[in-house]
C-alpha cells in the first residue's frame, strides 16, 4: 500500500478540535449513564462498516480492555442473528447503522428512532448518536489516509 498524507500533523487545529469533540462525547456519555461498553461497540461497529481497520483494531482492543468478550467482539458484525446483545445495545448498534449508512437510505427510519427512544432516555440517545457521528468522522480521515496499525506487539 502506499503512503498517503496523514490529516493530523497537516492540519493540526482541526485534528485536535475532533479529538475535543470526541472527548466532549465520552463526557456526554458518562453524563447520560450509558454503559462504555455500548459506546465501545458502537464505535467498533461503525468503523467495521466504514472499512476502518486502525478504528477496528482500535476499538476492539478497547472493548476488551474494558470487560467486553471475545465472542461478543467477534460477533458484532452478525449481532441482529444473535441473542448476546442487550436491548439497549441492539437499538445503539441500529440507530449508528442507520447513521452510517445515510447515503444509502438518506434517512433514520422511524422504526429505528422509535426503537432506540423506548430504550433510552433523550440525553442517551443524542449520546449515542453523537458517539456515532463522531467515529464516522474520524472513520473517514483513517480510511482516507490508510491510517496503518500500531505494531502487532502493541496490546
Amino acid at each position: 500500500m502506499s503512503d498517503r498524507i496523514k490529516f493530523g500533523p497537516v492540519v493540526p487545529d482541526a485534528y485536535q478540535h475532533l479529538l475535543s469533540l470526541s472527548g466532549a462525547v465520552e463526557k456526554a456519555v458518562a453524563n447520560a449513564g450509558l454503559d462504555r461498553r455500548l459506546v465501545e461497540l458502537v464505535k467498533l461497529r461503525v468503523s467495521q462498516l466504514n472499512g476502518c481497520a486502525f478504528c477496528v483494531d482500535k476499538h476492539s482492543r478497547d472493548a476488551r480492555t474494558i470487560g467486553e468478550t471475545e465472542r461478543r467482539v467477534h460477533l458484532l458484525p452478525v449481532w441482529r442473528e444473535t441473542t448476546c446483545y442487550t436491548e439497549q445495545e441492539r437499538a445503539a448498534l441500529e440507530l449508528a447503522e442507520a447513521m452510517t449508512t445515510l447515503s444509502q437510505h438518506h434517512e433514520v427510519p422511524d422504526a429505528v428512532y422509535e426503537r432506540a427512544t423506548s430504550v433510552f432516555t433523550e440525553e442517551q440517545y443524542a449520546a449515542v448518536a453523537w458517539a456515532a457521528t463522531a467515529m464516522n468522522a474520524l472513520n473517514r480521515l483513517g480510511v482516507a489516509s490508510r491510517l496503518p496499525l500500531p505494531d502487532q506487539d502493541a496490546s
